[in-house]
């Protein structure tokens, strides 16, 4: 029954459907918070040596920790093809290269240019990794049980939507979460005007998704504003009685840096006015912030993300892993 089970899964995988859904109740009460960005003034994780897969730009940190060591899946770009590379640490700051670990096909519709910018989750002891391949791009699966052999499955999990949709020419930068024993799915869409906005899709395997039939769920901010040009790069978490998503926005100038949103549901989300816009303050994030991954601690939300001094659309950013806390804490009282 579960071989017949996983083959109808495999056989659904790819197809367009649609539900209405809402996440469950966040966690803790709901409260009036201040925010504060703390950022380390270095990256945590630069670039390789000239010549390695990730030589160019380092890139869209996805931590998950295992036996009390993180395990980072990250980007790496040596100028033609994205790859997704492995490290490992024990702090979550000081990190060891182990190499090249998922990179495009051979299925063909990975094509040769990206097989990365993905989102892990530990699950039942084995490494589930959604990621981004193929042209126009669509979000693949692999599982591993040790973060170094995978195992692809053959076709796209989340695909492009029908003509006209406003995911029709991608379904990109995936951003997976666990909650009341499902999996959440928040990605970027992109339409035949290039615009782009961010959506959700939800699961009860990681395989067969379905997108919410409102998406999508954040629209670019308004002109003159950080986001104008476009969104993307979800990061999702549940505290203080409300869903938080830190997001990258894009200006017209190729700039790059992220906001915040929150939802009472986790399909309807509003800009949080009074936090900051997170931007780059040293020389080597100064043109870029983005790719936010986020562990929820006693200490406040801990945030890993990619940073680059050029400011460019997709690539070639000098692109390096930063890392820092967002301090979510009750607001002060104003009686």
């Amino acid at each position: 029954m579960r071989i017949c089970c996983l083959l109808l899964a495999l056989s659904l995988a790819g197809c367009v459907r649609y539900r209405d859904f809402a996440l469950p109740a966040p966690e803790g009460a709901p409260e009036a918070v201040s925010f504060r960005w703390e950022p380390l003034p270095h990256p945590v994780l630069g670039r390789g040596a000239p010549g390695a897969f990730d030589s160019v730009d380092t890139l869209n940190p996805s931590v998950a920790l295992k036996n009390e060591i993180y395990f980072n899946f990250y980007s790496g770009y040596d100028g033609r093809t994205w790859h997704t590379g492995l490290a490992l640490s024990r702090d979550g700051l000081n990190w060891e290269r182990q190499g090249k670990v998922l990179s495009p096909g051979p299925a063909a519709w990975e094509g040769d240019y990206i097989a990365a910018n993905g989102s892990a989750l530990l699950v039942a002891n084995e490494f589930l990794y959604w990621y981004q391949a193929g042209r126009p791009p669509r979000i693949g699966l692999a599982r591993s049980r040790d973060g170094r052999t995978w195992t692809k499955l053959p076709r796209p999990v989340l695909d492009t939507g029908p003509r006209g949709a406003w995911d029709e020419r991608a379904a990109a930068d995936p951003y997976v979460i666990r909650a009341g024993g499902r999996f959440y799915l928040y990605y970027l869409g992109m339409d035949r005007a290039r615009r782009q906005r961010l959506g959700v899709a939800v699961s009860f395997d990681g395989i067969e998704w379905y997108k919410l039939r409102s998406n999508p769920i954040l629209e670019p901010g308004a002109p003159g504003a950080f986001d104008e040009n476009g969104l993307g790069e979800p990061a999702v978490w549940s505290s203080h009685g409300a869903y938080w998503m830190l997001y990258t926005g894009r200006d017209r100038r190729e700039n790059r840096r992220m906001g915040l949103a929150r939802s009472t549901d986790g399909v309807r989300w509003e800009r949080v006015a009074d936090a900051p816009v997170i931007a780059g303050t040293a020389d080597w994030n100064r043109s870029v912030v983005c790719d936010a991954e986020v562990e929820v601690t006693p200490l406040g939300v801990r945030v890993w993300f990619g940073g680059g001094d050029r400011p460019e659309p997709a690539e070639n950013l000098n692109g390096q892993i930063g890392a820092g806390w967002l301090r979510l804490e009750p607001a002060a009282s104003t009686r």
